[in-house]
């Protein structure tokens, strides 16, 4: 049994994070955090909780949490949690940051497409990223963990066993995403509001979305079987759809040549046909967002063009749970050596 914290427990990621934990078998405490919302009843803030998980918030304050719980997560904007966290943090408990600091191993990078200079950058050796999946091992001793994205996770896991086992032109990469409203987060924003994006279809970010060089960096690893190098180039285009939850991704790649559906299909039972949260979908059924909304699963599934001679692979997630807070708790369920679906076996409801 462990103790927990959470900083930013009132946006969307947090307050996932807690509906998650509250239900979790091997956690016994948990303390909420915000500076927004000091003192304030969690249940008052979300009335879902209520006689669930009444207790007054506590300021985010790191170096007090540290000392009070064994695990902390972080739910915090960019360039904030680099800010406050030390490597001294990290001997007094595991941190897991949902944000984006510590991900990108190439601060450089981070500090071009994040506009910002990184406040930290020697604590960014420390971190693993925590794609469950493809770093497992890699995550059962660290103590700093750098959750992936919603559109990384998705775009990862789809492309990867493609790259591992050397299928696709590396060069011939698009990416087309779709997400739900909350992935923007709980603040407020004009382009959030109902009015503004119901009954409409958009595309944002094109050629500047932050998480392009996330996947560009973890796919190059792919590309190289783990080996360090600058490699893919790719482009993603990002689009907001007016519904809640969810990820579709659809990734276009030339096959190389020889390349059948039978080695594409080979790849991927290769990779995933062993893990809890992936889905290998049958022949014909393609991803959807509502049989993941609520989940922890990734669905895939993928469709060769032999016209073209283009390989169209599909995956979908909640951008909440697999994306964000899901994928959290399956860190530290790795981390601290907790069966891998503990409080994530829960499938979802339909209709909703």
């Amino acid at each position: 049994m462990i103790s927990v914290g959470v900083i930013g427990a009132t946006g969307y990621a947090g307050s996932e994070l807690m509906r998650l934990l509250v239900n979790h078998p091997q956690v016994e405490k948990i303390v909420a955090a915000s500076q927004s919302y000091n003192g304030e009843a969690f249940s008052a803030i979300y009335p879902n909780f209520y006689k669930i998980y009444d207790t007054p918030l506590v300021g985010a304050d790191i170096p007090a949490l540290v000392k009070e719980v064994d695990l902390l997560f972080l739910s915090l904007p960019h360039n904030v949690s680099s800010q406050y966290l030390s490597h001294a943090h990290l001997e007094e408990c595991v941190v897991i940051d949902l944000g984006a600091d510590f991900r990108l191993q190439n601060v450089e990078v981070y500090e071009k497409w994040y506009n910002t200079t990184h406040p930290n950058p020697a604590l960014v050796k420390e971190a693993v990223y925590g794609l469950c999946e493809l770093y497992r091992e890699e995550l059962k001793g660290a103590n700093l963990i750098a959750n992936p994205g919603c559109y990384t996770t998705t775009s990862i896991l789809t492309a990867w066993p493609l790259l591992m086992e050397g299928l696709i032109e590396e060069e011939s990469i698009v990416i087309d995403a779709k997400s739900g409203v909350s992935g923007a987060g709980r603040g407020e924003k004009l382009t959030s509001l109902y009015s503004e994006c119901n009954e409409s279809i958009k595309a944002y970010g094109v050629t500047t979305h932050r998480h392009t060089p996330e996947i560009e960096e973890y796919l190059s690893l792919a590309a190289s079987k783990g080996r360090r190098r600058d490699g893919i180039t790719l482009s993603f285009t990002p689009h907001l759809i007016p519904m809640n939850r969810g990820i579709l991704v659809s990734l276009y790649a030339k096959l190389k040549r020889g390349v059948t559906f039978e080695r594409v299909e080979s790849a991927y039972q290769k990779w995933y046909q062993d893990e809890k949260f992936i889905r290998l979908l049958p022949p014909g059924i393609l991803p959807e967002t509502r049989w993941v909304k609520g989940t922890n699963f990734c669905d895939i599934n993928y469709v060769v063009d032999g016209r073209t001679n283009t390989l169209i692979a599909f995956g979908a997630l909640d951008n909440l749970v697999k994306g964000a807070a899901g994928q959290a708790v399956q860190n530290m369920n790795i981390r601290f050596n907790f069966p891998e679906t503990s409080g994530l076996e829960a499938l979802g409801a339909f209709p909703i």
